[in-house]
């Protein structure tokens, strides 16, 4: 059982150059297509060879307020406000600004407890599949968990 066994070969992936509201907008695609969410997409060079992950996370990550622990202080106007505020910085921020670079792949014959192992160790939801530096599939840890339940529960 390898990552061959449950990855999805059909993938959308983001430029470094799109838009943060170009990669929210890949995300509700990817998530129509695939008929699941999707919470994060790969990063691709001009040459499609992998450059960085975005998530939902790091783009939340981004627009947390600093401040977060006096929100509850504020009256709702003054929430809006501010969030509004945040989520205007966001439109002017690339997929390259905010993405992750140091990402872990997998190849096509990764076994798939391995895979688990990667998963759990390192809190990581998705992984790309990798052969001679270009990207055939992604690994789901959804995909994983169902994958794995069939096989041993029946």
């Amino acid at each position: 059982m390898h990552a061959t066994d449950v990855m999805t070969t059909r993938f959308m992936t983001l430029k470094p150059g799109n838009t943060i509201t170009e990669a929210v907008n890949r995300f509700q695609a990817a998530s129509r297509e695939q008929g699941k969410n999707v919470f994060g997409l790969m990063v691709t060079d001009d040459t499609d060879r992998l450059v960085g992950m975005l998530s939902m996370y790091d783009i939340l990550l981004f627009v947390q307020p600093r401040h977060a622990d006096i929100w509850p202080e504020l009256e709702d106007e003054e929430q809006a406000t501010a969030f509004e505020a945040l989520l205007g910085r966001v439109k002017s921020i690339r997929v390259g600004d905010l993405m992750t670079t140091d990402v872990v792949t997998i190849t096509p014959q990764t076994h798939l407890l391995a895979i688990v192992d990667i998963m759990i160790k390192r809190h990581i939801r998705r992984l790309p599949v990798v052969r001679d530096q270009e990207v055939v599939g992604i690994v789901y840890i959804s995909d994983l968990f169902y994958h794995l339940l069939q096989q041993y529960l029946g």
